[in-house]
């Protein structure tokens, strides 16, 4: 089953391919990686914010939540580093996991890397769930973030490498489509388990990871390795096959000689990462590096962790602030699938920019009101104010979702040559991770530092990714994967002085 045929490439390298139902099936199950990392984000601040857990794992936060003093700041009375921790373990298990995951993609393949990520959602959630105490809750969420970490390695370079390379980018955002579903469907599972009566809500709401744990661990066994993984390990005939079968044309001669090509100079690198700071090398690893820590410090990740604090913050009653976040989520899913139509379109550069405009506007607006209208000690902020407020969170939302959020894992996955393609990969993640980590563990202890300002702090950052991206981030819309240095690097008025 194919659909309409096309020819993919720049105008100078031209492969042919069509919508294959291997490559679409192939996608689809990949992609549920970024189901299971969207549910973590999204579950997370829920449970935070339920009575029930709060009591039982953090009593001081529950006890400071209950009592309504006028000593307690709007801004601090979730401010707690072990609450933080719960949240922030998962991305820093991530992060060292996603230095081991580079060697294991590599040797293993794509599609091993994603059944051990899989394995380890399994585990962990099963702990998570089942935990009495809180170092078994911790535990839980450190093999959590060790899939996070094999996941978000070889999920995005798998989508990269199978997908024809015209709508490389909408099915590269399927990874970040499923996301942002995760993070939905999580809200709307703890606007669900917050009504369970007898305290048990948040275990429900933690054992909801199990499905797409699952749903990734049986398409890993189901689908194939990249053609590009499996040449560069040594297995071009296998490599050959699967090719002609994603691409679904007889004539795959030229992209079998063009990864051929690529994956001998791949095995002429025995260290992968000393051959990431050589010079050639540079430039995709400086945008790859720049792009994750801008799309944490747009402050998104704060935003979607902890949307129902947050909203308990700005003085909605706990059912009206999980109703909020569902909003938010939902905001998140749509808006993504703008990106999946356009970013083969319009290109990766307009979309950057266009966000940057949209995303500085509503977090200064944010800001300036909480500002005027958010006293340290007022019980809330009045309904119209309140309701500004969600519209401009989700304007920041939508901006992002077609935005930075998909195109922070799609350039970096796209960019890197197939030598340095894991190690490359591998410093992407560590970098989101890094910086998600710092976001997470010090969201709510800024939040109370900095009150209303944390908005305007973000929206500076936004200003700084705009500029950044005028000057530096080239187009790679219809470039072939492998031919990234000669089409783009080469020709950019910054980068090329490195391609030597």
């Amino acid at each position: 089953m194919a659909g309409g045929g096309f020819t993919t490439g720049s105008s100078d390298v031209v492969f042919e391919a069509r919508i294959t139902a291997a490559v679409v099936i192939s996608c689809i199950m990949a992609a549920t990686g970024g189901l299971m990392f969207g549910y973590d984000v999204g579950i997370s601040g829920g449970v935070t914010s339920m009575p029930s857990f709060l009591q039982k794992f953090f009593p001081d936060v529950y006890k400071r939540t209950q009592e309504h003093t006028v000593l307690e700041s709007n801004y601090c009375k979730y401010d707690n580093q072990k609450l933080q921790l719960f949240t922030s373990s998962l991305y820093l298990a991530a992060l060292v996991a996603s230095m081991i995951a580079s060697p294991v993609t590599r040797k293993l393949g794509r599609k091993q890397t994603m059944l051990l990520a899989g394995i380890l959602f399994i585990v962990g959630t099963v702990l998570s769930a089942s935990a009495g105490k809180l170092i078994l809750l911790i535990f839980g969420r450190i093999l959590l973030g060790c899939g996070v970490g094999f996941a978000n390695q070889a999920v995005p370079v798998f989508l990269s490498e199978i997908a024809p390379t015209r709508i490389r980018g909408a099915l590269n955002i399927m990874f970040q489509l499923n996301i942002t579903i995760g993070i939905f469907i999580a809200n709307l599972v703890n606007w669900f388990t917050s009504k369970i009566k007898g305290g048990y809500g948040w275990r429900v709401s933690l054992a909801g990871a199990i499905i797409p744990a699952v749903m990734l661990t049986m398409g890993s066994l189901i689908v194939d390795d990249t053609p590009n993984s499996l040449i560069e390990r040594g297995f071009e005939e296998k490599g050959k096959a699967v090719l002609t079968k994603i691409r679904g044309v007889e004539n795959i001669e030229p992209e079998f000689e063009d990864i051929l090509r690529a994956s001998k100079v791949a095995n002429e690198v025995k260290s992968p990462f000393k051959d990431l700071v050589k010079s050639h090398n540079r430039p995709p690893l400086i945008i790859a590096i720049c792009m994750q820590v801008f799309q944490q410090c747009t402050g998104i990740n704060a935003i979607m962790f902890y949307a129902p604090v947050l909203f308990s913050t700005l003085g909605f009653h706990n059912d009206a602030s999980l109703y909020s976040s569902v909003i938010t989520g939902g905001v998140n899913v749509l808006c993504t699938l703008v990106s999946v139509y356009f970013v083969d379109k319009a290109g990766r550069r307009v979309l950057l920019l266009e966000a940057c405009v949209q995303m500085f506007v509503s977090q200064v607006v944010i800001g300036i009101v909480l500002g005027a209208k958010l006293q340290d000690h007022s019980d809330s902020l009045s309904k119209g104010y309140a309701m500004l407020v969600v519209v401009m969170v989700c304007t920041f939302v939508a901006s992002f979702a077609w935005s930075w959020g998909p195109l922070g894992w799609l350039i970096p996955s796209e960019t890197f040559p197939l030598e340095t393609r894991s190690a490359g990969q591998s410093v992407t993640v560590f970098t989101n991770m890094l910086f998600t980590f710092l976001i997470a563990q010090a969201f709510l202890s800024l939040l109370c530092l900095f009150k209303f300002g944390i908005f305007l702090f973000f929206s500076a950052w936004v200003f700084v990714m705009g500029v950044f991206t005028v000057f530096l981030i080239p187009e790679t819309k219809n470039i072939p994967i492998e031919d990234m240095a000669e089409t783009v690097w080469k020709q950019h008025w910054f980068w090329r002085r490195f391609m030597h």
